[in-house]
Parts: structure tokens; C-alpha cells; sequence
């Protein structure tokens, strides 16, 4: 912000050129700056410069106002975006925008029940902690996902690749995961309840403290090699048509 000071009337000059009569080539340099010093002097004087300061000062502070005012339809209009995206691609394979879509929603909370986005490619995708209530991921690519106290409830997962997934403390009440790869994944207190997980390959997955007693089904399952598995339910997995088969890799 300009400080505003009444100048004082510059010298005449007469007075203020005698600087130059011992050097006359300064003589030019001298007249310049007392012109400048008489141009200042005389808008010093001039409010309405000072009127046009203000003005700016306060339009800055209306811009500021207006910015935070309308923060929130700048948010609605990025998820607007966002969930355009994901329609947009959805029932096509690779991304389409997908993955940062998605993790922009979550991480403003909003919830993605419903969402649709099989046979997308989402390796790497971050939702933990998301609403995924009824949602759609039916051969998707999910290796190596964040999908950490997830809710899958009533969830489809049919033929999701899984692969060393994170699904610690995930909900899969009432899911399906049949034929779902979830090899080398994490499903440490994930409630299982109600799930259907025919022909899904839990080998190598880590199962400590999984919720599994009301399990619907695992029949033709692979659990070669389960990690951590609760007290009885390896037993009870091969009692209902789970098996140790080998691991298709190799």
C-alpha cells in the first residue's frame, strides 16, 4: 500500500541547479529529476489518485469475499466432473480418469454407492475408508489397491483381480467375490458375512481375525497357503468345497 505524504513545493531552478555549475554535464540529469520531483509534488496533491487506491485495495478484498462465497460451487462443479468422468467410461476397459475421479470424490467424502466401474483398469486405486454400498467392480483390475475399511456391502466383485490388495477392516457383507483373485491380499478383520467367494483364490492372503462364521459360500475356493487363518476355518473351508489347489503361476 502507498504511504500518501504531502510533499513540499520543490526549490526553483535556479537554487536547485547550482549543483550542476561546477559539473555541466549533470546539468540534464539534475532537470529530469526536479521535473519528477515537481510531477510527484503536484499528484501528491491530487486525491483522486489516492481515491483510485482505495478503490483497488477494497476491490481486492470484494474478489477475496466472493472467492470463499463461492467456494462451494466450485466444489459441486468438480465433482460434477468428476462423476462425468466416470459415467462417461463407464462398462469400457483401461481408466478414462478413473482412479483420480474416484480418490477426488472420497477424499471429499462423498459417497460412491452405486458407482459403476467394471472391467476398469485400476491398478494402485486409493479408497480407503469409502462408501462403495452396492457398487459394481466386476473384473476390475484392483492390484495393489488402498482399499482399507472399505464398505463393499452388497457389493460386486465377480472376477476382481485383488491381488495383494489391501481390504483391512473391509466390509463384505453380502458381496460377491466369486471367482475373485485375492492372492497375497490383506484382509485382516474383514467381515466376510454373508459373502459369496465361489472359485476365489485366497492363497497367500492374509485372513487374521477375518469375520467368517456366517459366510455364504467358498465352494471351489483356493486357500493354499492362507495366512493367519481364525481357529477353525480352514476346516470348515474344506468341508464346504474349498481346496488347496496349486498356485495357477506356476
Amino acid at each position: 500500500m502507498i504511504l500518501h505524504m504531502r510533499r513540499e513545493r520543490p526549490a526553483a531552478w535556479k537554487i536547485r541547479n547550482q549543483a550542476a555549475a561546477r559539473w555541466k554535464w549533470t546539468t540534464p540529469f539534475i532537470a529530469i529529476e526536479w521535473g519528477f520531483e515537481w510531477l510527484a509534488y503536484i499528484l501528491s496533491h491530487w486525491s483522486f489518485l489516492e481515491v483510485l487506491e482505495y478503490l483497488g485495495t477494497f476491490s481486492v478484498l470484494v474478489a477475496i469475499v466472493f472467492y470463499f462465497s463461492e467456494s462451494g460451487n466450485r466444489t459441486k462443479q468438480r465433482h460434477y466432473q468428476a462423476w462425468q468422468v466416470i459415467n462417461t467410461a463407464q462398462g469400457k476397459g483401461g481408466s478414462g480418469g478413473r482412479i483420480d475421479a474416484l480418490q477426488e470424490l472420497n477424499a471429499d467424502h462423498v459417497p460412491l454407492v452405486g458407482v459403476d466401474v467394471s472391467s476398469a483398469f485400476l491398478q494402485g486405486l486409493d479408497l480407503h475408508n469409502a462408501n462403495l454400498l452396492r457398487s459394481d467392480f466386476s473384473s476390475a483390475d484392483l492390484r495393489n489397491s488402498n482399499l482399507t475399511a472399505v464398505d463393499f456391502t452388497l457389493s460386486n466383485l465377480n472376477s476382481a483381480n485383488l491381488r495383494n490388495a489391501h481390504l483391512d477392516r473391509a466390509k463384505f457383507i453380502q458381496a460377491n467375490l466369486a471367482n475373485a483373485d485375492l492372492t497375497g491380499s490383506s484382509l485382516v478383520a474383514a467381515d466376510l458375512t454373508g459373502a459369496t467367494l465361489d472359485d476365489c483364490d485366497l492363497s497367500d492372503s492374509d485372513l487374521q481375525g477375518i469375520a467368517w462364521q456366517h459366510l455364504k459360500s467358498l465352494k471351489g475356493a483356493n486357500i493354499r497357503g492362507v495366512r493367519n487363518a481364525p481357529e477353525g476355518f480352514v476346516a470348515w473351508a474344506r468341508a464346504n468345497g474349498a481346496a488347496n489347489r496349486p498356485d495357477a503361476d506356476q
